[in-house]
């Protein structure tokens, strides 16, 4: 049995702060990829879901929430991948959007259900509404069309590169 040193909430916090590793700027917390934190006898049961099947980055995720963990002495764990209900914008906050927006990706408004596939986009850089949809997203869930009315692409952002010795 475990004992409850941590409580859910006490794991939440913890696990909030863990940055999504495609968007730094915002925490799994924040992009809804965080859903659950459960304590059973047999220790804490982390409930993760990845933004669309195959996401490389829940490899990252887990490595992260298991260091938080382990950091803090909150063991035995194990970490849950959900696909069900699947995960979609919905479930981004609205602290997420906002910073989405100020690093340069115009995040979906509205229900992801309901929400037309030619609704405009304003721009995270100038707030135009005259935008257009283009192809290849990098970011499959985030709309990323470029501004007529600042002129670039909202995924034009400053791009760290890496230096040998980090490669």
């Amino acid at each position: 049995m475990v004992a409850n040193r941590y409580t859910k909430a006490d794991i939440m916090k913890m696990l909030s702060a863990i940055p999504d590793p495609e968007i730094p700027v915002v925490t799994i917390e924040e992009m809804g990829i965080l859903r659950d934190v459960e304590i059973t006898d047999n220790g804490y049961n982390v409930l993760i879901s990845p933004t669309y099947t195959g996401c490389p980055a829940m490899g990252l995720i887990d490595a992260e929430i298991k260091m938080t963990l382990k950091a803090h002495g909150a063991e035995p764990f194990t970490v849950t991948i959900v696909i069900q209900p699947v995960w979609t914008t919905d479930m981004l906050t609205e602290r997420a959007r906002e910073k989405m927006r100020r690093y340069g990706i115009a995040p979906p408004a509205g229900r992801a259900a309901t929400t037309s596939v030619h609704a405009p986009v304003s721009c995270p850089r100038c707030g135009s509404d005259n935008t257009v949809m283009v192809r290849g997203s990098v970011v499959q869930s985030v709309r990323m069309p470029p501004c007529h009315g600042g002129g670039r692409g909202f995924e034009s952002r400053p791009v760290r590169k890496k230096s040998f010795t980090e490669m």
